[in-house]
């Protein structure tokens, strides 16, 4: 894409890709499961044109990065510090840090135990959940109990991978707009059965909603095909070891200004409650809910989230 330039550095013993576009002060977008640095097609011209440095990886796993094979090389701990090593690989001090999904974690993690590097964090998606009672998968087994939880049916290697790729264009395009709207089914918190998969009952459109093209569709699975799934899926599989290897973020503040959105429409919702993320987040700006959006925020509503975020960026202290 015009003005977006592509690099690779070295950080963390790892090598990641990196899309970046603009200069001054550096804004770190990291994004979330199944995608790459082309989720963020909109925010990086965006963000150059209004004097930022905007820079999104894809994250280990993903794409043009490296991709370790061990499922433990996926934990929380190791992300953090790619994108801690990223900053001093870029020079810089300081980020603002803005993530979905999965990215969204990150970005909280990363603000939460890394104050002195990320000096404001804007989550999508999904909000800052601090450390929950239980580690997640024995949380998840109590409250779904035998119903079929995407989660949970990640778990197990190569069962997700060995669906998810089989073909793996028509997984990409179920998977961003076969579920419209506020589904339930999407979360997997329905009657699904032991045995049945993420794509059960779903089914691919044949007409692609506005914000999606048929190239965009095949760039992300051209991205998915090169890497496969397996290192993306590996980062559900680490949801237990965070949990015992980051006990301080039951605990850990968030000081620095923060921004969330999420769509109006997001499946997520069902099970990812908003209100616990303002105590640990007390200089929490704002809770924007785009209206009509669904998951993919920054893809379906660039507009909107764009001018939500460039207005964050403009109020942050210089």
């Amino acid at each position: 894409m015009a003005g977006i330039t592509h690099r690779t550095v070295e950080t963390n013993g790892i090598h990641l890709h990196l899309a970046e576009a603009g200069e001054g002060p550096l804004v770190l977008l990291l994004h979330g499961w199944p995608e790459s640095w082309y989720s963020w097609r909109h925010q990086l011209l965006a963000l150059a044109a209004a004097g930022y440095h905007a820079v999104a990886p894809d994250v280990r796993g993903y794409g043009q990065s490296d991709k370790p094979r061990e499922i433990e090389a996926y934990s929380m701990k190791h992300l953090m510090a790619d994108f801690v090593g990223l900053l001093d690989a870029l020079g810089e001090k300081t980020a603002v840090v803005v993530g979905h999904d999965w990215g969204s974690a990150m970005a909280w993690s990363l603000a939460a135990l890394h104050p002195d590097r990320f000096r404001a964090v804007v989550g999508m998606s999904v909000p800052h959940m601090g450390r929950t009672p239980l580690p997640p998968t024995q949380l998840f087994k109590k409250v779904f109990g035998e119903k079929w939880f995407y989660i949970l049916y990640f778990q197990e290697p190569g069962v997700a991978e060995a669906e998810l790729e089989a073909d793996i264009p028509r997984s990409v395009r179920t998977i961003l707009a076969g579920a419209p709207g506020f589904d339930a089914k999407f979360t997997g918190a329905n009657d699904r059965k032991p045995g049945e998969g993420f794509l059960t009952g779903l089914t691919p459109p044949e007409t692609l909603p506005d914000w999606l093209t048929e190239e965009d569709v095949a760039y992300f699975a051209k991205q998915l095909e090169g890497s496969g799934l397996r290192g993306g899926l590996n980062r559900y599989r680490n949801m237990d070891r965070d949990w015992a290897e980051l006990p301080e973020l039951a605990t850990a503040k968030i000081e620095q200004p923060a921004l969330f959105l999420i769509g109006e429409k997001d499946p997520g919702r069902t099970f990812a409650p908003v209100d616990p993320m303002k105590a640990l987040a007390p200089n929490l700006k704002d809770i924007v809910v785009v209206p009509g959006a669904g998951h993919w925020i920054q893809q379906e509503s660039a507009a909107e989230v764009n001018a939500a975020l460039l207005a964050f960026l403009k109020a942050l202290p210089a």
